[in-house]
């Protein structure tokens, strides 16, 4: 199940950046009073009532600047609106209407794509009500007056947002190909692997960074089973110019990979593991999904009897914290070893959606116990009462414990070791919930 893209745009310093911070529960973007601080576009996992989905925020857009930070940040919310299934249009009851609003409001209608406008720092319904009415000359909605800062109109202005979810953006269920996002920088060849495997030019492919300029599906049938490979443009590398302008194809990224049943992460052997795959990977690995590494060009490298080795050992050393990935070493151009993405593909997907008996669970979680004690805390000791499988894609299970600040992040990983240990769980991460369960359950 994918969930919706909601992308937060306006112009800079209306607000936008205080009201994903306040959607998403933590201070995650940076807030100052200067227009274009704001230079990251920040995505955190959102919900309202039973709804779930995807909250983008951007930076502000100024439509007619010349200016590099601004009118790259106009680049950002371009793509933000065209990955978007709704977008947040913010504007400033303070400030009043804008000829810069209007301009934004006219890119939002080009779009074609939901739009709910908030009118933002309405603080006094009673003081500002009557300045929100201004806001219809934009000719896209009805305006909802909000406060982002004092959190005032908040429920409103989701329940207009969840309105526009449908069925098709939350519900993959009747779908049960397996969907691949093939993700990586630019021209590390993930154009090429798909061109490749469907046997034509379907993707364009050049020697241009960035050439894939909007995710694509391509549906592929091999032994008989249908597979869904979505194509991104690749995360751009800072350099020394653009230090302050955020990777802005990172949205394309997490929109591909929230859609995805599996990853696979390609990077280039040529230039081997990198800080920027480091961090799509980290995208794949917090939202749970399979993840395969193809290692690309290896048929450009020169070979000795330890190279796979030490290539492997770089990856993993880098990727530390998911050692659960698969790993293939592949080259585009010539299809070495590409068929094998299938096999990798349909092992990783059974490994996802496998189910283990609760009683098995326990019996692994006894033996771990009495090998290894878990940890104590000025005379409390940590105990581990019950543990339960309650979902898949990816496997998750609840601990049951007496105390929740005993369980630490080590000593879950230990569990997650002897589970690993006993079933594979190859290129699948594992989630772990901890309850308390003393007398009641918490």
């Amino acid at each position: 199940m994918s969930k919706p893209i909601v992308a937060i745009v306006g112009r800079p310093n209306v607000g936008k950046s205080t009201l994903f911070n306040v959607l998403a529960g933590d201070n995650i973007s940076i807030v100052k009073d200067t227009p274009g601080v704001t230079r990251d576009r920040i995505y955190a996992d959102c919900s309202w009532l039973d709804m779930k989905f995807t909250l983008i925020d951007t930076g502000g857009i100024e439509p007619d600047s010349r200016d590099v930070i601004l009118s790259q940040m106009r680049e950002q919310a371009e793509i933000a609106i065209a990955t978007a299934d709704v977008i947040v249009f913010i504007v400033d009851v303070r400030q009043g209407l804008v000829d810069s609003d209007a301009k934004v409001a006219d890119m939002l209608r080009r779009s074609k794509k939901p739009v709910v406008l908030a009118v933002n720092k309405v603080d006094s319904f009673a003081k500002f009500g009557n300045d929100v009415y201004e806001f219809y000359n934009l000719g896209i909605g009805e305006p909802i007056p909000v406060s982002a800062a004092s959190r005032l109109g908040l429920g409103e202005l989701l329940d207009e947002v969840t309105k526009h979810f449908t069925d098709k953006m939350t519900d993959d269920e009747d779908d049960d190909r397996p969907r691949i996002a093939i993700v990586g920088k630019p021209n590390v060849g993930k154009s090429s692997i798909i061109n490749k495997l469907v046997g034509e030019n379907r993707v364009i492919v050049s020697d241009v960074a960035g050439t894939t300029r909007d995710a694509v599906d391509t549906s592929i049938v091999h032994n008989g089973t249908e597979y869904v490979f979505i194509d991104t443009a690749g995360l751009r590398r800072k350099n020394k110019i653009k230090e302050e302008l955020e990777k802005y194809s990172i949205i394309r990224t997490v929109a591909a990979v929230e859609r995805a049943d599996i990853v696979v992460l390609v990077i280039d052997a040529s230039e081997g593991v990198t800080e920027q795959d480091a961090k799509i990977a980290g995208i794949a690995h917090d939202r749970g999904k399979g993840i395969i590494i193809a290692v690309n060009k290896w048929d450009a490298i020169e070979k000795t009897d330890k190279t796979i080795y030490e290539f492997t050992k770089k990856i993993r050393d880098t990727l530390a914290y998911m050692p659960y990935a698969e790993m293939i070493f592949i080259s585009a151009v010539t299809g070495q070893r590409l068929v094998k993405l299938y096999d990798m593909i349909d092992m990783v997907r059974e490994n996802q959606t496998l189910r283990v008996a609760t009683g098995v669970l326990n019996e692994i979680m006894t033996e771990a116990v009495a090998l290894q004690q878990p940890p104590s805390d000025k005379g409390k000791r940590l105990k581990l009462y019950y543990i339960t499988q309650v979902a898949v894609k990816p496997p998750t299970f609840v601990i049951f414990v007496n105390d929740k600040e005993l369980m630490h992040f080590s000593y879950t990983r230990y569990i997650e070791n002897k589970i690993r240990e006993a079933f594979g769980f190859r290129g699948t991460a594992l989630k772990f919930i901890i309850r308390e369960r003393s007398g009641k359950e918490q």
